[in-house]
């Protein structure tokens, strides 16, 4: 009997309590099929519990039933019984219910019939957009024949299988213990749901690798927003600036709530979802219809953004009634969602991607929620409240404005880190600059610099990239690759003499790292001395560590730079800040070290790995943050990447990040390069500066 329980808990009945499932188990009989063999429809109420049912006419298939599908009189394919075959794939189990029991299941427990019925229409969405997709599939090419199987690649092995099969059917559900939240076909993005019509090589992602964490976090986000639709219609949610570990929530209508008890609320409801296992739906449909779905929901913005479009149709994503525009296919269903809360934190609503980080809103430092706070309230004070907002702007002839302003919010923000740092009070001796790969440390050091020098102090500059060791005794990561952001990586003891001379007033001769031959040179660089008006300035990734060697518990301010805003694409999403720092990184690698974008796109998960155990964890040691992000540059940095990233071959392991960052720069509008200041830290990676690097 606790096997027949456990065979019902899928499909249609996958949201019942576990008494209904066993009370469903005793007025079941199961029957067995052999692979090959036909079904005859039953009487009633039938449910295909283990295996793959092909659905036939006249020896064509037209439809599949998988685990957890009902069907015969009361099911799919009912009305049409006496036209269609059903023949076994596999070995299969049918439960075939009888009519007295099941009514007196009903009796006994009210809700049953409920949430079966809506478990058995969303399960008929899914099989109606798979025959959709498969009419809109013969409708594109119409001079082709029609295959009725393909050859698929997974994991180096090749099987043959059905057209139109979905790759829920043919991808593991785990990998290494790890649920399975998407997928790669031929080195592109798609959801587990999306049936299959050509051949290809098909890989399993979870939520663990960066592409998978980012369908991860955007499924999640669609669920809160559908979530509060469900829950009050006058809830306004918006998916706000990222932390890291969370989103805040912007709310401009609490409905009479408390953000603790809409944070209560809200999390129940997105239980609720993930209970009756929603389906992410995806719908392909022209741009007017796109455009009148967001503008009914009140998403002024998506529709801003669809307005500028050059493709006349789009595809939108739901889980129920909240559509949103498709950045990353999502997850197949909400089931597969866990480990994210929602809490409050003080006036604050955050979506926290795992549970076990809710404490980090407590002990995380302030200082990028209160700039990113800051620069949304500049920003929407310039009507920069999108990506579509900021398209309308610069078509209306506005680019000059935006670039002004940009810029002057960066130099006010330097002047004032400048004024903090020769505060008397503080007595400050060594500056600390941090942040990741492609933050422009550089370029800040440098505007930095000059506006020390306003207040009457000498900047001397030393990078902590000079104090690499020699390559070949680089530490190296759990995949054997040299780890450069190890902090092991560093000749420490050559760091902590030369820090205690200059500290202690002896003058030294600084190291310098070869990054062609990759040799360290102990005493390669210049002569410095530290005078009674000079600072020190120490910039490199591990400037933040509290294992830097020299004593930290005085004289020294410390500043961690990163992009930490970004302007949203619709009320669901955002432009990753993570993004934003690749393509920097693509750009400037490109022109300088001739380096390819498919080489740092391979590169870039070692990266962030390296930024996650090695930087990030020490943000929290910041006497002070500076946001480097300019709302203009991804429409400068389009200029120059479109080309690189269209350089990855399509059957490179890079092209699925390749094709995804060319649809984010696809939706802004191009500013050409020679409306940058040569003072902008944007000059790091374009070229131009007027600073020497």
């Amino acid at each position: 009997m606790q096997n027949q329980v456990a065979l019902l808990a899928e499909g249609i009945f996958s949201s019942l309590h576990p008494e209904e499932l066993q009370a469903l188990s005793e007025c079941v009989h199961i029957e067995t099929h052999k692979a090959g063999e036909t079904l005859r429809f039953q009487r009633g109420f039938n449910v295909l519990l283990s295996g793959d049912v092909s659905v036939l006419r006249e020896s064509m298939e037209i439809g599949q039933l998988v685990r957890g599908d009902g069907f015969g009189d009361w099911g799919l394919w009912g009305w049409m019984q006496t036209r269609v075959t059903l023949r076994a794939n596999t070995d299969i189990e049918v439960g075939v219910f009888d009519d007295a029991g099941l009514e007196r299941v009903v009796k006994q427990y009210p809700g049953t019939i409920l949430r079966v019925l809506r478990n058995f229409s969303r399960l008929m969405d899914a099989h109606l957009e798979d025959l959709s997709n498969a009419l809109l599939e013969a409708y594109r090419a119409p001079s082709r024949a029609t295959e009725s199987s393909l050859k698929i690649t997974i994991d180096g092995q090749e099987q043959e299988i059905r057209v139109g099969t979905p790759l829920s059917s043919i991808l593991p559900r785990e990998v290494d213990g790890k649920p399975v939240v998407s997928a790669l076909f031929n080195h592109k993005h798609i959801s587990l749901n999306r049936p299959l019509y050509t051949s290809g090589t098909a890989e399993a992602l979870t939520r663990d690798g960066l592409e998978g964490r980012m369908i991860y976090r955007q499924s999640v986000s669609l669920l809160a927003l559908e979530a509060a639709h469900r829950l009050d219609p006058r809830l306004k949610l918006r998916i706000g600036p990222s932390l890291g570990f969370a989103y805040l929530l912007e709310v401009e209508d609490y409905a009479g709530m408390t953000p603790s008890e809409l944070a209560s609320r809200l999390y129940a409801e997105m239980q609720g979802l993930i209970r009756e296992d929603v389906v992410f739906r995806r719908d392909y449909c022209s741009l007017d219809e796109a455009k009148a779905r967001l503008a009914a929901q009140g998403w002024d913005d998506a529709v801003k953004l669809l307005r500028k479009s050059r493709n006349a149709s789009v595809a939108l994503v739901s889980c129920g009634e909240i559509y949103a525009i498709e950045i990353v296919p999502l997850v197949a269903s909400a089931g597969i969602l866990d480990h994210f809360c929602v809490a409050a934190n003080g006036n604050e609503l955050l979506l926290y991607f795992d549970s076990t980080d809710v404490h980090e809103a407590e002990s995380c430092n302030l200082h990028p929620r209160i700039l990113a706070k800051q620069h949304d309230t500049w920003l929407n004070g310039l009507g920069l409240t999108s990506v579509g907002a900021f398209n309308d702007i610069c078509i209306a002839g506005d680019v000059s404005k935006i670039i002004r302003v940009s810029e002057g919010f960066h130099e006010k923000r330097i002047s004032q880190l400048a004024d903090m740092i020769v505060d008397p009070a503080r007595h400050v001796k060594v500056v600390c600059i941090a942040g990741p790969s492609s933050s422009g440390k550089t370029t800040f050091l440098k505007r930095l610099s000059i506006q020390l020098q306003v207040n009457g102090f000498n900047p001397k500059c030393i990078s902590l990239d000079d104090y690499y060791v020699d390559r070949e005794k680089t530490v190296r990561d759990e995949n054997g690759e040299y780890d450069f952001e190890a902090f092991e990586a560093l000749n420490v003891e050559l760091l902590r003499q030369q820090l205690h001379d200059l500290i202690t007033g002896k003058e030294i001769r600084t190291a310098r790292y070869n990054f062609a031959t990759g040799k360290s040179h102990p005493e390669g660089g210049d002569w410095m001395h530290l005078g009674e008006s000079d600072i020190l300035l120490l910039e490199g990734i591990h400037g933040l560590n509290p294992r830097m060697p020299f004593d930290q518990s005085d004289g020294v301010f410390r500043i961690f730079i990163n992009p930490l805003t970004s302007l949203s694409l619709d009320d669901a999403s955002r432009v990753s800040a993570s993004d934003v720092r690749l393509l920097r990184r693509i750009v400037r690698d490109r022109h300088t070290r001739a380096i390819t974008a498919s080489s740092n796109i391979m590169r870039w998960p070692s990266v962030r790995r390296g930024e996650t155990k090695h930087i990030f964890p020490y943000q929290t040691m910041a006497d002070a943050v500076f946001n480097t992000s300019l709302v203009y540059e991804l429409s400068v940095l389009k200029v120059y990447a479109e080309r690189y990233l269209l350089e990855v071959d399509e059957d490179d392991p890079a092209q699925t990040v390749a094709f995804r960052l060319r649809r984010l720069i696809d939706r802004f509008v191009t500013i050409y390069p020679e409306n940058v200041p040569q003072t902008s830290l944007l000059r790091e990676f374009i070229g131009g500066s007027c600073f020497e690097y």
